[in-house]
This record gives structure tokens, sequence and C-alpha cells, in this order.
């Protein structure tokens, strides 16, 4: 990235799937909720949000998209089955793109864990970032029911 030009690339394990980022990542999280390991086979997934216009799709194939749950879809290579992104029903102009499956993941880093409740035992990060029980306190638009546990982080 030079400037004020943002351009982030990322994309599937086979490359069927690429895409750019035109806007800069933020909000990035860890998410220990079940569907998320589940839909990784991994104890944990790391989003970073960007607004929905900000992503352009140039890969030879579309993601597929599949509703992971009555709240949102989730966008995955329809070849390889990487992970891509998640779409929230309720903060429909933004998507929170897998870190991981960015060309340089290591220049963002997650800032808070959510879902902790779902945590996997014998897996923990390394580092002091806010844990939340579900999601985080005044998630934009997020289910009043899911949010109404989570006033105060949770302790290591």
């Amino acid at each position: 990235m030079t400037g004020d030009t943002i351009d982030i690339s990322g994309g599937c394990l086979c490359e069927a799937v690429r895409y750019r980022l035109r806007a800069k990542l933020n909000d990035t999280g860890y998410c220990h909720c079940r569907i998320c390991q589940r839909a990784s086979g991994a104890p944990v997934m790391a989003f970073g949000t960007v607004p929905l216009a900000a992503i352009e799709l140039v890969g030879r194939s579309q993601p597929r998209r599949r509703r992971s749950s009555d709240i949102a879809e989730r966008w995955y290579c329809g070849d390889c089955g990487t992970p891509l992104a998640i779409h929230a029903d309720y903060q429909p102009d933004t998507i929170d793109i897998a870190l991981a499956t960015l060309d340089d993941p290591s220049a963002f880093m997650p800032s808070f864990h959510i879902w902790t409740e779902s945590r996997i035992s014998w897996f923990d990060t390394a580092d002091d970032c806010p844990r939340h029980a579900r999601f985080r306190p005044n998630t934009t638009g997020g289910p009043k029911e899911a949010t109404a546990r989570t006033d105060e982080p949770l302790q290591r």
C-alpha cells in the first residue's frame, strides 16, 4: 500500500476465488463460535471488516454462498472449500473477511475475541485482547439476545 491507495488482496487455497479490497480492514477479531469452528475445521477464525462495496472479486470463480445460521451467510470457494467471508444480515453494508485468506495476513492483528463461551478448552491465544462470552457490547445492529451477556470483557 502506498499513500492513500488501498490495495489488499487475498483468495482461496486453489486460487479460483481471488479478491481485492479497496478499503482498510478494521474491527479485526477472533470468533470462537461453534459455527466458525465447524465451517473452518479449526478452533477459531479471525476476521476483519470492510464495506461490502469495497470488495472486488477478481478470480476465475465467484464464491459460493451458504446460510450458516438465521443471521448470516458464509462465502467459500466451491472448488477447494476455503472459508472466505461472512456477511451478516444485521450489518448489510459490511462484510467480514477471513484474515487467513489475505495474501499478507500478518499485517492485520486481531484486537478482540467473541463467543469465548464456545472456546475449545485445549486452545487459547497468547494475547491480552478483550474476551467476550458472545458478541461485544454495542455490536452494530447485532441481535439483542446475542449481546445481552457481554457487558464486561471476560478475564483469561
